[in-house]
């Protein structure tokens, strides 16, 4: 048998040049086992997708009970398949009479893809605007409206017509035009450093789309199931997107993703030419399975509570010199040191104390904090003082 270590950095495909590196065994509720026997706390929830933990076993018990079905039987949206009629139902019957058609795929990048051409399709315009610092997905199309150049740059040219402005500054939405297919934004931008929407801004980007017939894209991918108190972060504003974007924490640990819309706006993907967007594993069964079990648990604890509980126990807990600022909303925290070096060094020293922290991509000194949902007040606790810790023996 080939050695499993030698195996992953001769054959697999990186994506920098020092990796985790940890060799998982098992995972089960926050914690992350390896096989030379450590054990994780996983307080980034495997980047805001294992809300409920990992392996929770009402999830578990839905995909086994997938598992006795079927499988993949048909691409996307020909075959009747309980799993995702079932989950469509749930999930539209959580949301406004206006988000009533879900179109399932696989991530989070393809979500926002669908998005944008579900937007170009039903509105016959092609141009996009966006927000610099954010994140949308690393695919050409989530790319081409991702505000960070370092990431664009090696990839130009990408979609045309891409306008970028200015997060949370009101003076610049009159750049959306009658010309404009859609706006797309996260409520608040998580790569781009835990960084909320003013409400009277994102209130009058609603404003702006519709005077201009812009289609206003949320890219939820992040904040939804939860994580920021509410079920989805827009319900916190008030403000009801033309469409949803939808992962991460939508499957239960599952690859799921969905992008939401009015039927109305979805009979323009039926002609010219039917079958203009397809997908052959989106809405898998299994995949279904396990979001409708996630969604089903999620709804039916006190979850919005517990993620607010969650950040306030972390404005109390972490702060003092190193520390300038803890920001974000509910489970969706970034905590802000000093610099980069300090920033290394904590996330380091909590590495080696069995912590798993991460920073966000747009930002080298803010440290990120998701963790799953179900930890409990008194691990959550410890966390905070080893990063505490760490804070005091590095400032």
């Amino acid at each position: 048998m080939p050695d499993i270590r030698s195996s992953f950095y001769d054959h697999i495909a990186q994506t920098s040049d020092a990796p985790m590196g940890l060799e998982i065994e098992r995972a089960e509720g926050c914690y992350i086992h390896t096989t030379d026997g450590r054990s994780f706390v996983d307080l980034i929830s495997g980047i805001a997708v294992s809300s409920l933990g990992h392996r929770h076993p009402n999830v578990i018990r839905a995909i086994k009970k997938q598992l006795d079905s079927h499988l993949h039987v048909m691409v996307y949206g020909e075959f009747i398949q309980k799993p995702q009629s079932e989950f469509a139902q749930l999930l539209c019957d959580q949301l406004p009479s206006q988000l009533d058609r879900v179109y399932f795929v696989n991530s989070g990048t393809e979500a926002n893809e669908g998005a944008l051409k579900l937007a170009k399709k039903s509105t016959g315009r092609s141009k996009f605007v966006a927000f610099r610092n954010s994140y949308h997905g690393d695919t050409h199309g989530s790319l081409s409206v991702t505000g960070r150049d370092v990431y664009r740059d090696p990839y130009l040219p990408l979609l045309p017509d891409v306008t970028f402005l200015d997060f949370n500054k009101p003076d610049q939405l009159s750049q959306i035009d009658d010309k404009t297919a859609a706006v797309i934004t996260e409520p608040i931008q998580g790569e781009g450093g835990i960084i909320p929407a003013n409400v009277d801004w994102l209130k009058a980007l609603r404003k702006r789309c519709d005077e201009t017939g812009a289609v206003l894209i949320f890219d939820e991918i992040q904040t939804g199931f939860f994580r920021t108190g509410s079920l989805f972060a827009f319900q916190h504003y008030n403000v009801v997107p033309d469409i949803l974007c939808l992962a991460k924490a939508m499957g239960g640990g599952m690859p799921m993703g969905a992008f939401v819309s009015s039927s109305n706006r979805f009979e323009a993907f039926k002609h010219d030419p039917p079958l203009n967007h397809v997908t052959t594993f989106g809405g898998h069964p299994v995949s279904c399975a396990a979001a409708h079990a996630n969604l089903q648990t999620l709804l039916e604890g006190n979850f919005e509570q517990k993620a607010f509980r969650i950040a306030e126990i972390a404005c109390h807990m972490l702060r003092g010199e190193g520390i300038t600022e803890v920001r974000g909303r509910g489970a969706m925290l970034g905590l802000q040191l000093r610099d980069a070096d300090l920033t290394r060094k904590v996330v380091a020293y909590c590495f080696e104390k069995g912590i798993i922290l991460g920073w966000t991509l747009h930002s080298n000194s803010l440290v990120r904090i998701a963790p799953p949902l179900i930890i409990e007040e008194e691990l959550l606790e410890q966390c905070f003082q080893t990063i505490q810790e760490g804070i005091e023996e590095h400032r």
